[in-house]
């Protein structure tokens, strides 16, 4: 017998379906000679210290720093686990091959290995690694199965990562509580959520500790062109009061006028990282809700794998492009032009095999399917039009600079022009702010006239605070700030986190209260700010030390680094760290318990009133404007500005009540309705639902109206 063991039930359900493992047992399923069961995210942790010794039972700084020997596994002591692991333990001892089906990543990796260790397997492993749980996804992987031999040092980093959490997390968070605790909560320390939070603090602090300074500048109007002058900032009003004086009764002369065509690439593919913060800009998701869509979205087959750090395709995904286009039906009329090419174009900015890791971008499946929640629906439609848009010809533009003279004075124009949209297409937009602000008109050297110039007042201005997207960049590159995407790509080795642990980061500085959300901004609570000031040791809450152990972390994983170099290393930072907090002076930091009551409160006196007020009627395509009932239409109040939503008041005979409307908007869908006509006039029932791209259509049922 052939066992297959998957991460969760629905993904064992899936690969049991395409073995032919259809008779359902107690905690697997069975056929084919294949059996498949399934854990159900960790079964097996590290041990806790009072396993290890029980003289690390008590909090006491004296026992500090606890460095076990040999880190040993345990199961976790909950009755749904310890039956399903004895079921696996039952099935692994039968087994003669098994194969590990847990998610194509190092977490997934890790589960299984500590599951497969702790059931004492003895046989050989062989590991499924897919990137989708299509059916020829399946088909295919288990046709290529590879030896588990292969993903040793997928497992060694995966292992490393975990003790040194163990290692860093258990001692700091002691000693720190011990040494500055009130006695009664415990603070919190760990390998990236403190220096995640310093990135919060530091940032706070820029902000609160910055002093505006006002400055002016000279700019004049020629002929509805905005010339600045090349000066650039005056420090005092007088200086900018006087040039103004001196150029105003002068011509200005144009010197040199640059037009420059130049082609813009489509955007990236999304890897996880970029996605949850295009999510977070677009439609103020948190990057753990994001990740639950998009893991949601992979599950119903319809995205590729989505923990992934990589915005590339490998080139042997090429073939399947047509196919997936194919698939996407809401999209037909933006692929129609593509699938029309003889030859569908491939860029070595989207197939790179070098860029390649675990997996590649995440795209479609070009399996399809109108079964989605509204969010999913926004999501799928981010990821949707990124691939599209990733094969149409790239954006024609004009970049214009036009130089000018004002006496002795240098100043210049810049404008930008649209020529042919392309890619743009996709997205819904051919403009943009920089084109709208400053098209240009034509110039041509040696002409001159008069011209309206005009000091303007400005002050220099904080760094902003960070939004959960912003957040996320910084951690991808260790709070360097980087807004070239090359840059941005390349510092990604020393990122602080892995792309599908940094959702939970930011929620645990949440939940422990350390930082907390002003509509989109996250700011550090009294208690995260005291505890970063504690903290004098920069291993600990250094964003760019900590993304060089990251580096070793990936180091390990593509076998170039010992695990044994790294783990002595991870000791000594915890013997500095212990011997730091011990020979420093005490004080007390304040709890977050006490802070967190008081938000609780404010929380529920706000509930309480906006359940009493009726909600305002959210956009579900933009996310931004409110749906509103107009003449013939329900629609977006940003109608014919950004967003193009619509929903007709009589759909097929039958007119929309305002509570058919909100639950077609809020739920992505109706119940069965009755009253609509078919093209011959016959009376009909059925769904309203919303596509991908946020159209209504209607699904015609044979049964009565629920109500």
């Amino acid at each position: 017998m052939k066992m297959c063991i998957a991460e969760k039930p629905s993904v064992a359900k899936e690969i049991a379906q395409v073995l032919g493992a259809t008779t359902r047992r107690n905690g697997y399923l069975e056929g084919n000679g294949y059996c498949v069961t399934w854990t159900f995210g960790h079964l097996c942790s590290l041990q806790e210290p009072h396993e290890y010794t029980e003289k690390w039972k008590t909090w006491n700084l004296n026992t500090l720093p606890m460095i076990p020997s040999k880190f040993r596994i345990k199961l976790i002591d909950e009755e749904g686990i310890k039956k399903q692991f004895a079921i696996i333990e039952e099935l692994v001892a039968k087994a003669e091959l098994i194969v590990n089906c847990g998610d194509a990543g190092q977490e997934g990796e890790l589960i299984q290995r500590w599951v497969l260790t702790k059931a004492k397997c003895q046989v050989p492993v062989k590991r499924l690694w897919i990137s989708s749980l299509t059916e020829e996804a399946i088909r295919e992987g288990f046709e290529k199965l590879m030896d588990a031999r292969d993903f040793d040092t997928l497992y060694a980093a995966g292992s490393a990562r975990a003790i040194g959490d163990w290692l860093l997390g258990m001692n700091a968070t002691r000693a720190y509580t011990l040494k500055y605790g009130d006695g009664k909560n415990v603070l919190s320390i760990g390998r990236v959520q403190t220096p995640t939070l310093a990135l919060v603090v530091e940032r706070q602090k820029a902000i609160e500790n910055f002093k505006p300074e006002t400055y002016w500048e000279i700019r004049t109007n020629y002929r509805g062109g905005l010339f600045s002058c090349l000066r650039g900032r005056f420090n005092k009003k007088e200086e900018a009061e006087a040039l103004l004086q001196q150029i105003l009764p002068l011509n200005l002369e144009i010197i040199s006028v640059e037009c420059k065509k130049a082609m813009e690439s489509p955007p990236k593919l999304f890897d996880l990282t970029l996605l949850q913060v295009e999510c977070n800009r677009k439609y103020a998701f948190t990057a753990d809700h994001t990740l639950k869509i998009i893991q949601s979205l992979y599950e119903k087959k319809l995205t590729t794998y989505p923990r992934v750090d990589t915005y590339f395709l490998p080139n042997d995904q090429y073939p399947k492009i047509p196919g997936i286009l194919k698939g996407l039906k809401p999209y037909a009329d933006l692929v129609a032009p593509l699938l029309s090419e003889a030859k569908i174009k491939k860029s070595p900015k989207v197939f790179n095999d070098k860029k390649i890791t675990d997996h590649h971008a995440i795209i479609p499946t070009g399996v399809f399917s109108y079964d989605m929640t509204p969010d999913e629906k926004r999501v799928y439609d981010l990821v949707a039009r990124r691939f599209i848009a990733a094969f149409y010809p790239d954006c024609e533009i004009a970049n214009t600079l036009v130089l000018a003279k004002i006496g002795e004075e240098d100043f210049k124009a810049t404008g930008k022009q649209i020529l042919q949209p392309a890619w743009r297409v996709v997205f819904g937009t051919v403009t943009d702010k920089q084109n709208e602000e400053n098209v240009l008109p034509a110039y041509e050297k040696g002409e001159q006239g008069p011209h309206s110039p005009e000091i303007l007042e400005k002050e220099t201005q904080p760094p902003k605070y960070y939004t959960e997207a912003d957040l996320l960049r910084a951690m991808e590159t260790a709070g360097k700030q980087i807004e070239d995407e090359e840059l941005r790509d390349l510092m990604k080795e020393n990122g602080i986190g892995r792309p599908s642990t940094r959702a939970g980061i930011i929620e645990t500085l949440q939940k422990r209260h350390y930082i907390r959300k002003d509509k989109k901004r996250l700011l550090a609570t009294p208690t995260g700010i005291e505890l970063i000031h504690t903290i004098q040791n920069e291993l600990l809450k250094s964003a760019e030390l900590t993304g060089q152990w990251e580096r070793k972390l990936r180091m390990i994983e593509d076998g170039k680094y010992e695990i044994s170099g790294f783990m002595e290393e991870l000791k000594n930072m915890v013997n500095e760290i212990i011997h730091f907090v011990k020979h420093s002076s005490a004080k007390t930091i304040a709890t977050p318990q006490e802070e967190a009551k008081t938000e609780d409160t404010a929380k529920k006196k706000n509930t309480t009133k906006s359940l009493k007020e009726s909600s305002p009627l959210l956009c579900p395509k933009c996310g931004k404007g409110t749906v509103l009932k107009g003449k013939t239409a329900w629609g977006c109040s940003l109608y014919k500005k950004s967003c193009d939503f619509l929903i007709p008041i009589e759909i097929a005979g039958k007119k929309l009540t305002q509570k058919q409307v909100e639950t077609l908007v809020r739920k992505g869908e109706t119940g069965i309705l009755n009253g609509f006509k078919d093209s011959s006039g016959m009376a009909e029932s059925g769904v309203l639902k919303l596509d991908p791209t946020y159209k209504v259509y209607f699904e015609k049922s044979n049964k009565k109206e629920k109500t």
